[in-house]
């Protein structure tokens, strides 16, 4: 009697566990799955556009200067009475953005000089309530949202404008911490409420990196809340959505987006003349795209609202590179044959992109192939080569003997069946 009432408590027990334990693991499931599907269009775009812009484009001397030349705020605000962009054409940013390729953009609502393009009841250092008259991040989101352009928006936590803030990255009194995150919590709000859907959600200038200080989990609970299909930078003192490497392409083992500016200013900087050449920005691309990362490129209009010619020249160009061999970097990832004599590789389904850097001439050669090759296009001209292939090493023959794109040449494979790795594969 006592043994079977003792198994009877046992097995009692045990479904009890089972039962508490079953929805916990069916919700995490039911969240993962939830997160990659909010993912998926993000990580098949590939390739965006950062736009960083406010008072400090007036004087162009790049978005640091208030820190860099230590101008105190009584002097920097005069800024915000000559910032009134009478080029400002939102509309035209957009459209330049889709000609270049990139799926989505985000712009700087408030850098960490702590002026708002944006109407803020907490701020009055704002585009409203100075020269510009003007919500200008309204202004954005209407041509975004128009155009059914993916939009995001870059707010920095950090406020230089505050007492004892500068130097960035001293310790502030509690007092004035307090002031910093009362702020952040409430302008994220606004944000997040005041302009339709909000795609993106991009933190910067978390100084200091404590997370607990800046009520971070509350954060980006009430980001969620108020977008439920947003994403998050992993830059609020948590990992968030995807990670954010700057002007390093560096993989991750989560999704990951590497931004880079076009010279060496992130800001609107008159005499920055130190521009990446195309080929280089194209490599950056293909780089993240061929490691399963994003590339989210800068442009930095003037005090104006004008773009400078060299980054409509370059993103021109980008734009028409990638209407020929965009098929090689959206939705692309990781390729099991590397051809690393050439250059980069990326896979999208079950095709193989051969982007050359290092054209070879009229014959192409790649090692290490598992799979038979049974076509393979050089998509600028739309040729076929003729396919050699001897185990694992292929030749792609009848080709241009000189480059025919002047940037970066690209060749999509396909396969009798699945494109593999042979083995040992050398990387």
């Amino acid at each position: 009697m006592k043994l079977t009432l003792r198994l009877l408590i046992m097995t009692l027990v045990f479904f009890a566990l089972i039962n508490n334990s079953f929805p916990q693991n069916v919700d995490k499931v039911a969240v993962s799955e939830q997160n990659n599907s909010k993912l998926q269009w993000w990580k098949d775009a590939k390739f965006g556009m950062f736009i960083h812009w406010g008072v400090y484009a007036v004087p162009g001397r790049g978005e640091w200067l208030m820190y860099q030349e230590h101008i105190p705020f009584s002097e920097y605000s005069s800024l915000a009475d000559q910032f009134n962009p009478q080029e400002y054409h939102p509309k035209e940013w957009v459209t330049k953005a889709k000609e270049a390729g990139m799926k989505y953009i985000i712009l700087t609502t408030r850098h960490h000089d702590g002026f708002c393009l944006f109407d803020s009841k907490v701020s009055d250092f704002t585009a409203p309530k100075t020269a510009a008259r003007r919500d200008l991040i309204a202004e954005f989101a209407s041509a975004c949202h128009a155009s059914g352009m993916r939009m995001g928006f870059y707010y920095s936590l950090q406020d230089w404008h505050f007492p004892g803030v500068l130097p960035q990255g001293n310790p502030v009194s509690a007092s004035t911490m307090k002031l910093l995150v009362e702020q952040a919590h409430a302008q994220v709000r606004e944000l997040l409420t005041n302009y339709g859907v909000v795609d993106i959600l991009w933190f910067d200038g978390l100084t200091p990196n404590d997370p607990e200080r800046w009520r971070s989990r509350e954060l980006l609970d009430m980001a969620r809340k108020l977008q439920p299909n947003i994403l998050i930078n992993d830059r609020a003192g948590l990992p968030g959505d995807f990670a954010t490497p700057e002007n390093i392409v560096a993989a991750q083992p989560r999704p990951w987006e590497s931004c880079f500016c076009m010279n060496r200013t992130w800001g609107y900087a008159l005499y920055d003349r130190n521009y990446k050449p195309v080929h280089e920005v194209l490599r950056l691309l293909a780089s993240c795209a061929s490691q399963s990362g994003n590339f989210l490129l800068n442009v930095s209009p003037d005090g104006e609202g004008t773009i400078p010619v060299e980054q409509i020249e370059m993103l021109n160009n980008i734009g028409k590179w990638m209407q020929v061999n965009g098929s090689a970097i959206y939705g692309a990832g990781p390729s099991p044959v590397v051809a690393a004599n050439l250059g980069l590789t990326t896979r999208v389904k079950d095709k193989i992109y051969l982007l050359i850097q290092r054209w070879p001439g009229s014959s192409v050669p790649f090692a290490w192939c598992g799979s038979k090759v049974k076509s393979a296009c050089l998509l600028a001209t739309g040729q076929y080569a003729r396919i050699e292939q001897k185990g694992d090493r292929v030749w792609l023959h009848d080709l241009p003997q000189y480059p025919p794109d002047p940037f970066l040449n690209v060749i999509e494979l396909t396969f009798d069946g699945e494109p593999q790795a042979s083995e040992p594969a050398y990387r």
